[in-house]
């Protein structure tokens, strides 16, 4: 079922630990994928830490060496559009690190 797209999606990787069955099934899926079909794959973790989501180095720097051998890698960095906007509606403080979002300035009233 996972082999026949032309293009996978795996989406959120590393929110949740995968443990040795998940780890064992990931690597499966990539291995059996490679050469055959694109993955598009979505992770919040940098490759230095997929060894503690899968719980095993061995297998994470397998699974690396296969999505990797013929990718194009995005680093998105900064906040999700979604608590973006949150802030932005005032609903969370400003972002660690981040400067206040400028505000227009009124024109002061003639008096």
């Amino acid at each position: 079922m996972y082999l026949a797209p032309k293009v996978l999606i795996v989406d959120e990787f590393g929110v949740w630990p995968c443990g040795r069955d998940g780890a064992t099934a990931l690597f499966a899926l990539v291995s059996a994928r490679c050469e055959q079909g694109s993955i598009i794959l979505t992770a919040n973790k940098g490759f230095a830490e997929w060894g503690e989501v899968l719980g095993d180095e061995v297998v994470a720097t397998a699974i690396l060496d296969r999505l990797l051998h013929h990718s194009q890698i995005l680093n998105i960095r900064g906040e999700s559009c979604r608590l973006g906007e949150k802030r932005r509606a005032g609903l969370f403080g400003r972002a660690p690190g981040r400067s206040p979002e400028p505000v227009a300035e009124e024109a002061p009233e003639e008096r």
